[in-house]
């Protein structure tokens, strides 16, 4: 790939490139101090070229709109308080003919399987570096309040000879609603943007990212990726004036607290520590919120919300941040996992008609 310097908010636009993904995480607070956490993410695919067999089954034609570009989405809201999260998957979005058209980033899509119970979701910059984020759970207003991350020092990354350009917006001051058991509630937190474009064709490979907000306003992002013969490794750091560091010396230790599916039977380690030699960095990271894998199609992996702790320069910190673990071994039928899941939703649409004659009976 040919590299040059990311600019923003240019590079906030699409790419020709096999994949590419606009991703969002936060961690939310209601007036009751109640704690919620969010991650939004819609991705782009060239179905000719992104070597993902699921999404090639998918009844998608040179004469739509968007050929050669696939797009879905994955959503997910957790209540941490009482443990549980909800999901949004789309495993084909719809993204409308003006999306893309503006000076500034706007995407406009919903769900193309739901086309009875329309939902309008929308990721759009407002002014650069300020951003409306919505779909059927969240409607939030997310603003930067430091510099973009360009992870690699320029935006453009390699990793067990991936390469890919990546940034964050480490810190967005965040506000608005989320929808929690039929309700809106206003919300206020801190929100987390990565845009990552390459021309890499997926492949079963396995990784552990981690994105770190600290209570010293320094963030951090890192990950382990294999190519299932070797582990590569890198983190960047902001601190809270905005200078930034890139790093290939990292240790990501996975602890004995592990997490099994069970769906997929997959295993996830939950708690992992993380050293930075050269910037006197030791944290631990613990998931906070266990039910938090995601399938899609033959696709299962974990993105969940942590808490942190430790040391930088021998002072201690804490903070929150996420966790995405891809690509660890399931053993599992999609189909028969789907065929379950629509015997289920036939159930319960049973027990409610029946329920409803018995009300008619009494």
């Amino acid at each position: 790939m040919k590299h040059k310097k990311v600019k923003l908010p240019q590079d906030n636009l699409p790419h020709d490139s096999i994949i590419e993904w606009w991703y969002f995480n936060g961690h939310l607070k209601d007036k009751q101090g109640h704690n919620y956490a969010f991650m939004n993410c819609l991705f782009k695919a060239d179905i000719r070229k992104v070597n993902i067999p699921f999404l090639n089954k998918l009844p998608f034609k040179k004469n739509y709109s968007s050929w050669p570009y696939v797009y879905f989405a994955h959503a997910i809201i957790s209540d941490i308080s009482q443990q549980k999260s909800h999901q949004d998957i789309q495993l084909m979005s719809w993204v409308s003919g003006d999306s893309f058209t503006k000076d500034l980033l706007f995407i406009n899509y919903t769900d193309l399987l739901s086309a009875y119970n329309y939902i309008n979701n929308e990721i759009t910059e407002i002014t650069p570096g300020n951003f409306h984020l919505k779909n059927k759970n969240i409607d939030l207003q997310l603003k930067a309040r430091k510099k973009p991350l360009l992870e690699g020092g320029s935006g453009f990354v390699t990793i067990s000879q991936h390469q890919t350009y990546y940034y964050s917006l480490t810190d967005l001051d965040t506000k608005g609603s989320i929808l929690i058991n039929g309700k809106w509630l206003k919300v206020t937190g801190k929100s987390w943007l990565d845009h990552q474009w390459a021309d890499v064709p997926y492949q079963k490979n396995k990784w552990s990212w981690f994105s770190l907000q600290l209570d010293n306003k320094t963030e951090i992002v890192c990950v382990e990726y294999s190519d299932g013969k070797n582990n590569d490794y890198f983190a960047d750091v902001i601190d809270k004036n905005g200078k930034s560091s890139h790093h290939r010396q990292i240790k990501l230790t996975p602890q004995n607290n592990i997490w099994t599916s069970s769906k997929t039977k997959a295993e996830y380690p939950l708690i992992w520590n993380l050293e930075i030699p050269e910037k006197k960095i030791k944290l631990s990271i613990k998931s906070i919120a266990p039910e938090q894998e995601i399938i899609f199609g033959s696709i299962n992996y974990f993105e969940g919300p942590t808490k942190i702790s430790g040391t930088i320069n021998k002072k201690k910190v804490q903070g929150l941040g996420f966790m995405e673990l891809v690509g660890y071994p399931s053993d599992y039928n999609y189909l028969l996992l789907i065929g379950r899941g629509i015997n289920k939703k036939i159930r319960n649409r049973i027990a409610v008609k029946l329920n409803k004659i018995k009300q008619k009976i009494k």
